[in-house]
């Protein structure tokens, strides 16, 4: 049975909107490929991004740790999408060259994004020798979309929202010689999307080791800022993808923004929800649908979600710097998500259905940098 506590969206934390799924825990699926880390180690520049241990963030949640994967310096680039981009895009071309249709000829390679996943595909493109085009919606910040442009890739900025974006690269693909390489998946294109989120798994084996080696044993809650979820299906794939002995099964908490949760909308509902998105500093995580690939694994594997306001990041955001973590908006949602899950009116019902004691570690994925997503 599932165990809900949803309230309307406002600007309040009273007003939290939340969904809980204790049961997810026992929830488990076949574990991730990994291949992807070997690779992903073979590649110039290649380091394990920090883990930061910060004890003031422990005792303002009350549990023993809280560590920060820190995504501000991923391959180069101040955001982990190139994980999954450079493994999907090395699979797609060594496939084409080993193919009966082999030309020589490298494809263009075809994108929309908020800003991260766009760029990562740029910067791979131009490291092997491809085009790429890039479509971006019409509210994300002229400096990210320079940054994409700066790796040498024709943009066009599309009035709309994210989705329109999918739309119009997913048309673009249709010509000869061109690849769409887009980390949400449809009926029908899903092969791709798959190798993506395979790619980000590196993320959560470099955590294993890193808590490992700073003796924080098991993660008692993953918080994860969420899009169109594939870095979340990631995460439970990577959790879920285990056999653990009983009772040592994290917890797994998606963050969207309150103007874009089709994530939690999805789980309120029991089905695919697409949501209408409004502006919100979270560029990156302003998407209306989730990836079908996705929302399965997400459905019967997340123990909850909640949504938090622009306010509510760009504090996590101030916070993080003081602490010495570059995080931008979508990076800080995660530290957002949980304060409003573990606090306020509610807060102890909340922190029970996630099974989270004082002596529980906490890891939160800060997902970009400030330099990823900036502000005006």
């Amino acid at each position: 049975m599932q165990n809900r506590e949803t309230d309307s969206v406002a600007g309040s934390r009273s007003s939290l909107l939340w969904y809980a799924r204790p049961a997810a825990r026992a929830w488990t699926c076949p574990p991730a490929r990994a291949d992807a880390g070997a690779f992903h180690r073979s590649l110039p520049g290649y380091a394990p991004t920090a883990l930061h241990d910060l004890p003031s963030l422990a005792v303002e949640l009350g549990v023993g740790r809280v560590f920060v994967k820190d995504e501000s310096t991923r391959l180069g680039l101040p955001a982990f999408k190139a994980l999954g981009a450079s493994w999907a895009i090395h699979q797609v071309l060594a496939r084409a060259e080993d193919g009966p249709a082999a030309s020589g000829a490298r494809p263009c390679l075809v994108t929309a994004t908020d800003g991260n996943h766009g760029r990562a595909v740029a910067r791979t493109a131009r490291q092997l020798g491809c085009r790429a085009r890039v479509f971006v919606p019409d509210g994300v910040h002229p400096a990210a979309v320079a940054a994409i442009e700066g790796e040498g890739a024709e943009v066009t900025v599309v009035t709309g929202p994210y989705d329109a974006a999918v739309e119009r690269a997913a048309r673009a693909a249709e010509a000869p010689d061109t690849v769409l390489v887009q980390d949400m998946a449809w009926d029908g294109y899903e092969e791709i999307p798959t190798l993506i989120v395979e790619g980000y798994a590196t993320l959560f084996a470099e955590i294993d080791a890193q808590l490992a080696a700073a003796g924080g044993g098991a993660p008692s809650l993953v918080a994860v800022p969420v899009g169109v979820g594939s870095l979340a299906q990631a995460a439970v794939t990577h959790y879920r993808g285990r056999r653990p002995l009983p009772g040592t099964s994290p917890a797994l908490l998606s963050v969207e923004p309150q103007t874009a949760a089709c994530v939690l909308a999805s789980l309120r509902e029991g089905r695919l929800t697409g949501v209408t998105t409004g502006a919100t500093a979270m560029a990156g995580l302003n998407c209306g649908t989730p990836s079908a690939l996705a929302w399965p694994v997400l459905r019967d594997g997340l123990d909850a979600a909640v949504a938090v306001t622009d306010a509510d990041s760009a504090t996590a955001v101030r916070d993080l710097a003081r602490l010495g973590v570059s995080s931008g908006p979508c990076g800080a949602a995660s530290l957002a998500g949980v304060r409003a899950a573990l606090g306020g009116e509610g807060g102890a019902a909340r922190r029970a259905a996630l099974g989270l004691g004082p002596a529980g570690t906490v890891v939160l994925i800060s997902t970009e940098g400030a330099a990823a997503n900036p502000a005006d």
